[in-house]
Order: C-alpha cells, then structure tokens, then sequence
C-alpha cells in the first residue's frame, strides 16, 4: 500500500512531462489522452479512433491452415437492434477474435433473415413496398452492429431476399422435387385469418392462436407443398449421437423428442371416389405402420371423427399401392390410432380390434396367411423405388409443409402444365422473381403449352435452412457453392444462438444438410459441430398485483428490493416485481443505442458478457455497471503507470531492486501462468466468458499489487501485462487497442511479445512449458484427486498413463475398495489441464451396509 501511495505521488507530481517520447514513437493511438483517469469521453475517443481497424474480420478461403467457422444465427432485419441481439452477437464475435489470436482462419459472417409476413404487413401499413421497408431496415441493423465493433466479414453479407440467394432456394427446391422430396398435396392446415396465410404447428401457441397476428386459428382444407423430412428421420435422430456433436447438452434431448423414436414406416395410399366423376377432398393419404409387411394384408383404412375425410367414408376406398386391391374407409374412436395419427391401416387377420371394426362395418374378413417380417424389406424397396415412402419414422413426425399465402417470401419454382402437371423450373432459368410471379401465366418447360405459375412462396425456414452454406461462396453466381470450400470448412465449429430456434430451426437446418450430404455436396451430414445456446436478456417488469397492469419503473416505489416489496406510487397499491422478456408493453426493454451512449461500445460488450454465463439468462441491472467501468479504470491506470516507470528507466532514472524482486518476479510469472490457464480454458472449452472475464480480472489484482521496481524493470511484468491487454481484446477491442499501443511504445522487445504488431495480431499468450497443471480425477463424477505434471509432460500424456496416475492416488484408491471399474474417460484440455473419470460399480444400501460392517470389524481387530 505504502509503495502505491508513493507511486501515485510520483507520478501527480510529473504530469506535465508523461509521455513526451512516448507519444513521438506512437504512431497509432489517441495522442490527445495523457490523463492517469480514463474518462466517458476518452473512451469514446478510442473507440471513434479505433473502430476501422478492430471491424476487420475477412476470412481467406483459399489461405492454407486451419479453418474454424463462428457463426451466429443471422436476425430477421425488424429495424434495431434489441439487447438479446447485442449478446449473441458479442459472444460471437469474442469467440471470433479469440480463435485468430489463436491462429485459426475464421469465418465470421453475417446476414439477413430478410423475408416473411411481418416485413410484409408493416410495409403494407406504411403504404410501401416491402423491398423498401426491408432494405431501410438492413441499412439501419448493419449500421448498429458495425458500431458495436462485430468483425464480420462484411464482403459475405447476403439477404434472402435478394435474387442472387432465392435463386439457390429454388435450386435446393427443384434438387428436392428431382429426388421426389417436394410434392403436392391437400392438407388440413393451420389458417390464419387476419393474415391470411398458412401456419406451421409450431406457429400456433398453446390457445390455438397465431403467434404474430393472435388470431383464432381456423383449420382448412387446402392443396399444399411438402418437403419429404421423414425420408431422413432415422438419420436424423441416430446423428445426435454422432461424436462429432460437442456441447449440445439438452439439445439432443428436445431435437430427439422432436423426431420420435422411428419404429414404423410411412407409405402413401391413393384415395378414389366410388362416385363416377367426382374427385375426393384429398387424394393421397399417408399412413404409418409398424409392420410394413402387414400391408399386404390390410382390409381396411381407419380415420378419426375429426379428419376431413370422414363424412365421405361411404364415397371413398384407398389403393393399397402393392396389392392394387381397393378397401374402404371406416371412422374409428379415437383410441385405435398411434400417437401423431388421425389415421391407420386395419389389419383384422392380426389385431383384435380391427377385427371387431370390420365386423360392425360388415366388412368380409378372409382368412390370410401372415407374411414373415423378412417380407418387410421387399416392401420398403417397392415403397423407395415407387416414391411412396418406406422411410423409419415416428408416428408424430410429419413431412414439412411449406406453402405460404403470401407475396413476401421465396416463390416456387413451379409451372402447373394441363398436360404435364407441376413441372419444375430448370436450373438454369432461375430465379423465378417476385415480379415473374405476377405474371400468371408461363410457358411449360417440358411440353410448351401454356401454363400457370406457382403462387405460394414458400416457408421461410427453408431459407435459413441453409444460409449457412451460402455465407463459404457468396457471390458465385455458376454453383450454390464451391464444394471444396464446403470440403475445408464444413462443419461450422461454433453455432450461436438462442434456445427458441434449437427444434424447429435446427431441425430443418440438419434436414437440409443431411440432404446436400446424400448429393455429396458437402462433407459431413452434420452442419454444426458445436452449440452455444445464449440465454435471453432480462428486464425488471412491474405489475400491479391485483389488476395485472404493467408500469414504468418511474412510476414505482421500491420499499424493499430484497423481498419484492414496491407499490404505485399514484395509488399505493402492491406492485410484483420480477426479471422478465424485455418488452415495451412491460416497459422493461432496453435500447442498445441508449446503452451505448451512456457507457461505450466496449463497457457495453464487458457489462453484456459479465456477471452471467452465455447460456444462462442475463438479467439487465445497472449495478453490475460501476464493477466494469471500474476494472476499465484500472486497466488503464496500470498501462499508464508503466508507461511513465519505463519512460522514467530511459532517462536513467531507474528504481533500485528490492532484496524481493526475484521473488515478486516468481509471484507474477505464476499468476501469469495461474490466469491465462484458466481464461484460455472458459474461451476455448467452456465458453462461460463471465468466468474468463473473472479470470482475468484475478490478473489485474496481481499485477495492481506488484511493486514499482518489478513493474520498471522486470521482463515477466511485462509478459504479465501484455498477457492482460492481449487476452482483454476479444471482449473489449478498442480499449485494448489503445492500451496495447501505449504499452508497446516503451516495452523492450523480447521473444514473447509481437511489438510491432496491433494486439489483434498477437498470438493468444500460452502457459509455459515448466509450469505445473493438474490432472484432475474423479470418480463417477465426484473430484477426489488432482496432481500437477509440468505442463510439457501433461500435454503429452496418454489415456493409459493418465489411467494409470488416477488409480494411484490414495483417495481413489480408498473410495473404490474392491468395486469393479467399468471404463475411464479421460479428456485432455491441452495446455489448461486433463480430467480423469472412472466410471466404477455404485454400491446398493445393502452391499454398503455390509462393506461398512466389515471395515469395522478390520479396525477391531487392528
């Protein structure tokens, strides 16, 4: 302390003279700030300074090396930016700069969910077109994320609503028809009235209403577009425990929930009016058996009360598509069907209640023999090889509908000719725009009679289906994209973004994916190795207890914060309250250019990623914004401080070494070491920023409490700081930036630190080689042990020796007993630590109970 308060003194006392030469030889940096105290305004200073150079992010797809791909899931442009946007994209974009100072090749791209009803509702309210409305929007998004200080690769921008992408959508839709994945069909769908379109199940909330417009949702019979998803259920659900997944957590569990164990096969049957002339209301049904084999032998078709055909039952019979026999339609309770079906296939010769359904529908049962379940494969085949299905399914899970009522969205590249049918648009005559659209008429590709145009669009899931791919080869206007590119790239390595989109989205992403794959376009079915799910952003809501009304904070007051007591402050009456979605009908949602403007661009990223883990809700407080603007403080301070000792050391005014200098240099070297382990393994392994950014705050407390000879003359004060500035510039990059060129200005060159380089171009810093990192071993899961290995030796340890070190340890040795071991994981953190588990036998109460007793008899006896 005594030795601080000396320092500070020296340094009031010659304020006018700090920096002279430092600012001669500091050729970037914000000259005019000299002061020891960073202020609002010279923050924003550096950032205004700094904001060209940290926005670089191009990524040199031709560029040997590792590549490693960080995408976040691209918005849909609603107009700004919200703070749950401000998140996402700054952990993406830490994520990003920390795998370059790595060394690594990224990709961080960035676009625009651009189509879909809301864009085109709002234009319609304003009285302009859509493009207008969605381009004001992108321009005015793009210009907040460019101030946030994102390293996007800019160049990789798309939109899908710009011809140049939609022209590849209808490329993937005409590839999906080709292989008799996309066809036509009536279904009973969800219909929106107010917006007059069509929903998808997952658009329909718990109420039966629209999630965007509220309205009742009615149910229509209408022809719609499918894509064929169950032709990839099995694949789909047995990729989830492919290997390649890292860090998936829960996401496994609900995408398996959302695809149902596949242990039946759908086949469609056609639908025939027994009435000369007239069409039924739906002419294929699709329905799933357990026993493909027990087709064969079907003698009738049950639906439910509910399903549109059941008023036309005595009118229609279904073909069995392998018999060719016709066999009528019956309605049956509702406890005759699996779950997810409103149909099924009656099979008396084998089931009890079939058997009594056609009796009371006097239907005549022959007595056939049974096929054997090798049959099963003959079906599957003839299904395939007919397009008729005959892929593992579930019984819930249904084929994608993807026609939408509406203008704003991809159109489908489809001609219904009178005499050929639908028939794709070839290749090479996309994109169908949207003003081809409105002319109704065009000519048939394959037979040139004059036909209509396709007016749904599609679904605009099937644009972010696959945006990712497009972001490797964006402006190739030849291909979708460069299969080699895809090749060196593919997986992307990190995925970002919120829980909401992990079903539905992610769903129909690895569909997509799994689909290119079988064309052999890209090389892992798979699209994403890792997730982070983030967290929502929180805001403070008040409602009034006894009428549910919501107010502004202004109008509450808080009595006791502590046990959510408050009350309106006009009628005094209970005020609840709680950390919810931020909203403007709660008037708890915050605007990240109000934010911006109070704090900075990088105390903002600070306060965003602090305090809570990525992947847990972050509740927005102003009291977690003094601890970063206060640590910014002394980061700067301490830069400062070093500065004006190292300035001071080349006018020959050097401190004397204390009888504790090689010690002080010891203690820095190990918290050096201490810190960067543990910041290095929350960024490359854990994610949870919160807990790096607390890793290297634990720095800066060690390197505050050094004294000023070390900090004037010792080379591992130095390897410390630059440490420090180099591990903050992910997170905070323009401070960094300001830091590490005053820093650099006076550090004496030596073979750890790039001085000549900005500290975006620095190598991440690394453990030494000497220092001692843990091997960590657990039993079961429960730490018991850890013993420290020099990290040359643990960094190249092998499961078999790192094995062999955990079954050595004593508490290891007296926690397993005689239990048997059944494996041992071992995961090695190269250059942070290893982790041992042994999976052994538990022991039941019984078995304890008696190892207890017997432990005590050996202590007796000893």
């Amino acid at each position: 302390m005594i030795l601080r308060q000396k320092l500070h003194g020296v340094i009031l006392s010659t304020q006018r003279c700090i920096f002279t030469s430092i600012y001669r030889n500091l050729s970037l940096g914000c000259r005019e700030i000299r002061e020891r105290e960073i202020t609002q305004d010279a923050k924003k200073s550096i950032e205004n300074h700094w904001k060209e150079v940290v926005s670089r992010g191009e990524f040199n797809e031709e560029a040997p090396g590792e590549k490693h791909y960080v995408l976040s899931m691209f918005p849909y442009p609603s107009g700004n930016l919200h703070m749950g946007h401000v998140r996402v994209y700054t952990i993406s974009d830490a994520m990003a700069r920390f795998f370059r100072m790595c060394g690594k090749n990224v990709l961080h791209p960035m676009g625009w969910d651009a189509f879909g009803l809301p864009a085109e509702n709002a234009a319609r309210q304003r009285g302009i077109p859509a493009n207008q409305w969605t381009e004001s929007n992108i321009r005015n998004m793009k210009q907040q994320l460019q101030r946030l200080g994102c390293s996007f690769d800019w160049r990789r921008e798309v939109a899908t609503c710009h011809p140049g992408y939609y022209k590849w959508t209808q490329y993937l839709f005409v590839r999906l028809f080709r292989e008799r994945l996309a066809y036509q069909r009536e279904a009973l769908v969800n219909w929106d009235s107010v917006d007059e379109t069509v929903l998808a199940n997952e658009q329909v909330d718990a109420n039966g209403c629209s999630w965007r417009s509220g309205a009742k949702v009615e149910k229509r019979l209408l022809k719609q577009w499918f894509i064929r998803t169950t032709r990839f259920s099995k694949e789909l659900l047995e990729g989830l425990d492919n290997p390649i997944l890292e860090d998936w957590k829960d996401i496994v569990n609900l995408q398996k929930h959302w695809i149902g164990e596949c242990d039946g096969y759908s086949f469609d049957f056609p639908i025939l009016s027994c009435l000369p002339g007239q069409k039924p209301p739906i002419s294929v049904l699709s329905i799933w058996i357990e026993r493909p084999e027990m087709i064969k032998i079907s003698s009738f078709v049950g639906v439910s009360p509910s399903h549109p055909l059941a008023a036309h039952c005595s009118n229609l019979v279904a073909v069995n598509p392998f018999t060719g026999q016709k066999i009528p339609l019956l309605v049956a309770e509702d406890s005759h069907f699996q779950p997810g079906c409103d149909v099924f296939l009656g099979i008396p010769t084998i089931r009890e209640a079939d058997k009594q359904l056609a009796h009371n529908a006097g239907i005549e049962i022959h007595t056939k023999s049974i096929p054997k379940a090798s049959e099963a494969e003959e079906v599957i085949r003839e299904a395939r090889k007919l397009g008729i299905g005959g892929f593992p399914v579930s019984s819930k899970l249904k084929d994608w509908a993807i026609s939408r009522q509406r203008l704003w969205g991809t159109p489908i590249p489809i001609i219904h000719c009178p005499a050929c049918g639908p028939v794709p648009v070839p290749e090479d005559s996309l994109p169908v725009t949207l003003e081809m659209v409105q002319e109704e008429k065009a000519p048939c590709p394959e037979c040139g009679q004059e036909g209509k145009r396709e007016k749904d669009t599609m679904d605009t899931f099937i644009d972010s289906s696959w945006y990712f791919l497009r972001f490797l080869d964006p402006r190739n206007d030849r291909e979708i994209f460069r299969k080699d590119i895809a090749g060196s790239t593919m997986p992307v390595n990190l995925y970002i973004g919120g829980k909401e989109h992990a079903v539905v989205h992610l769903y129909y992403a690895r569909f997509m994916n799994h689909f290119l794959h079988s064309l052999g376009l890209v090389p892992h079915p798979e699209p994403f190795r890792r997730l982070l799910v983030q967290g929502m952003v929180m805001g403070k809501a008040f409602c009034v207890k006894e009428s549910g009304k919501y107010l502004s904070e202004s109008e509450v007051e808080i009595i006791d914060e502590k046990h959510n007591k408050a009350v309106e402050r006009a009628t005094g009456k209970p005020v609840r309250m709680s950390w919810e979605k931020m909203s403007k009908s709660k008037f708890n949602g915050v605007n990240p250019e109000d934010v911006i403007d109070e704090l900075g661009i990088d105390t903002t990223r600070l306060v965003i990623l602090g305090d809570a883990a990525p992947f847990t809700q972050r509740n927005w407080s102003r009291t977690t914004f003094p601890g970063m603007i206060n640590w910014q403080r002394r980061l700067w301070m301490t830069v400062h401080d070093f500065c004006h000792l190292r300035e001071e050391a080349s006018a020959g005014r050097i401190i004397s070494k204390s009888p504790e200098f090689a010690e002080e240099e010891a203690k820095i070297s190990d918290a050096r070491n201490f810190y960067v382990q543990g910041t290095t393994f929350h960024f490359r392994h854990t994610h949870m920023l919160s807990d790096a950014i607390r890793k290297m705050q634990g720095l800066t407390n060690s390197i505050r409490r050094v004294p000023q000879d070390v900090m004037q003359s010792s080379g591992e004060f130095q390897r410390a700081l630059a440490a420090q500035i180099a591990m903050l510039a992910p997170i905070a990059p323009h401070f960094a930036s300001e830091l590490w060129v005053r820093f650099a200005a006076v550090a004496q060159k030596d073979e750890f630190v790039n001085l000549t380089d900005d500290v975006l171009q620095q190598k991440w810093p690394e453990v030494d080689q000497e220092y001692e990192l843990g091997l960590v071993v657990k039993v079961n899961g429960l730490e018991l042990a850890t013993e420290k290995f020099p990290r040359k030796i643990l960094d190249r340890m092998s499961k078999e020796e790192a094995t062999q070190v955990a079954l050595r340890q004593p508490k290891v040795i007296r926690f397993i007993k005689e239990k048997k071991i059944f494996s041992t994981e071992v995961v090695f953190y190269p250059g942070c630590r290893v982790v041992a588990n042994m999976i052994v036998e538990r022991s039941s109460g019984k078995k304890k109970e008696e190892a207890e007793k017997k432990q005590k008899v050996q202590q007796e006896q000893c």
